[in-house]
């Protein structure tokens, strides 16, 4: 595994560039956890429509 932590794991745009570098995770604090997996979701279905 190879991810992104900090404040940059909760950062929508730090999300997308992990994303679309190949990283396959991130680590933040908790309270931007659901921002994070918002965008790792939306992430997901953007590639779904690609």
């Amino acid at each position: 595994k190879l991810g992104i932590c900090g404040e940059h794991g909760g950062e929508p745009s730090s999300i997308r560039f992990a994303e679309s570098i190949g990283l396959n995770y991130v680590s933040c604090s908790p309270y931007r956890v659901p921002i994070a997996r918002l965008v790792a979701a939306q992430c997901e279905i953007d590639k779904e429509q690609q």
